[in-house]
């Protein structure tokens, strides 16, 4: 395995902490903030407002930059707006640390997407980009559960005390093991922005912006999910995510090798499907604890195999814009984590069991399947038009 490859599963490990370590914390801080768990959820979403608004933004502000460059600025910003939360007084103060700490996470895995592509051997690409993901998948085997364990037997703040030192060594790594790239052709803001103005574009970010919600339903309130209905103690918690990281890691290598050998889309349309069927039984049979056990596994893996093939999606479909459509992605991927966290507490504010999220998942995935099957329908409508 390249060196460089591995330096950005390193901030894909940074990213991934920072993402989902909150759903396993949100008791602790909830407790100690003295709010409500569906107001300590509002942490989930404002770090998935930063990732939007940040993505676009970043990836246009450097776009001319070489690509190492950029890179090393998005591992320094991750690092200090994490450390933020180290010290955060209050509430408000820790909603806006979340916000900023989610500004470069998009950026870093836009530019990071077609670097990895870039680094490829050909015919291998999407596996690369799964191997800059595996960080992320890591972060869910080990990082998750290790600050999960952390914020429930000691502080939670100690947990983002973990990240900051591997937010450092990501910038290290790039550094020593980041090849110097060509920046390649100087591209103005118009040339990026008319990738919007693609109708498939807008289809892409809708399949994840709203079938990958159906992820964020479920796993956001993971923790009160396991603690409530499946009845484990809250010890267990961390030693639980361990599944769903596993089965996050086996889901995207598994997804990469799905891109490289299938048409991205239909691939992305029965990863949907088996997403929708898969909530629906977290639903009727959390309350079982094996079976529990062995579907925090399946979700979490049909849910990042669904990664690899939408990126690739999206590369192949915005061509001399190809970053900013990437960063784009993360960001629609957070649009989800918003959504999926959001609708998925609103049942739970109305009284209903923390198992209920998981059918608002099921909604989510269910039109995230209508809007990729309307893509494929476009494309085959293009190519017809192309033959007359």
């Amino acid at each position: 395995m390249k060196k460089s490859l591995i330096a950005l599963s390193l901030g894909g490990l940074t990213i991934g902490i920072t993402e989902f370590v909150m759903m396993g914390l949100l008791p602790d801080i909830a407790s100690d903030m003295k709010v409500s768990i569906p107001v300590a959820g509002y942490l989930i979403s404002s770090y998935a407002l930063g990732v939007v608004i940040g993505a676009p933004l970043l990836v246009i502000i450097g776009r001319n930059f070489p690509p190492k460059k950029m890179l090393l600025i998005l591992a320094m910003m991750l690092t200090v707006f994490n450390a933020l939360s180290i010290i955060a007084p209050n509430y408000e103060i820790l909603f806006a640390s979340r916000f900023l700490s989610g500004l470069p996470h998009g950026a870093f895995f836009g530019v990071g997407a077609v670097v990895a592509s870039r680094l490829a051997d050909k015919g291998k690409e999407a596996q690369a980009i799964a191997i800059m993901f595996s960080g992320l998948t890591l972060a869910n085997l080990i990082g998750v559960p290790i600050g999960t364990y952390i914020g429930h037997h000691f502080i939670w703040r100690y947990t983002f005390v973990l990240i900051g030192i591997v937010g450092l060594l990501t910038f290290l790594f790039i550094y020593l093991w980041m090849p110097n790239l060509d920046k390649g052709e100087t591209v103005n803001m118009k040339t990026q922005l008319q990738f919007f103005r693609k109708t498939e574009a807008w289809l892409i970010i809708g399949i994840t912006a709203i079938g990958f919600g159906g992820l964020f339903a479920w796993i956001s309130y993971i923790a009160p999910l396991l603690i409530n209905v499946s009845h484990f103690s809250p010890e267990d918690v961390s030693y639980i995510l361990i599944l769903a990281g596993f089965g996050m890691v086996v889901g995207n290598f598994l997804g990469g090798k799905l891109a490289d050998k299938f048409s991205p889309a239909p691939t992305t349309l029965a990863l949907l499907f088996v997403m929708a069927v898969d909530l629906v039984l977290v639903y009727f049979f959390s309350s079982n604890q094996y079976a529990s056990l062995f579907l925090t596994f399946l979700t979490g893996c049909i849910s990042f195999a669904v990664i690899a093939p939408i990126q690739m999606l999206m590369i192949r479909t915005a061509k001399g814009a190809e970053m900013i459509a990437s960063a784009s992605l993360q960001g629609s991927f957070n649009i989800g984590n918003a959504l999926g966290a959001f609708l998925g507490g609103l049942p739970l504010a109305a009284g209903y069991s923390y198992a209920s999220p998981n059918l608002i998942g099921v909604g989510m995935s269910v039109i995230g399947m209508i809007i990729t099957i309307s893509l494929i329908q476009l494309r085959k409508n293009d190519l017809q038009l192309q033959r007359i």
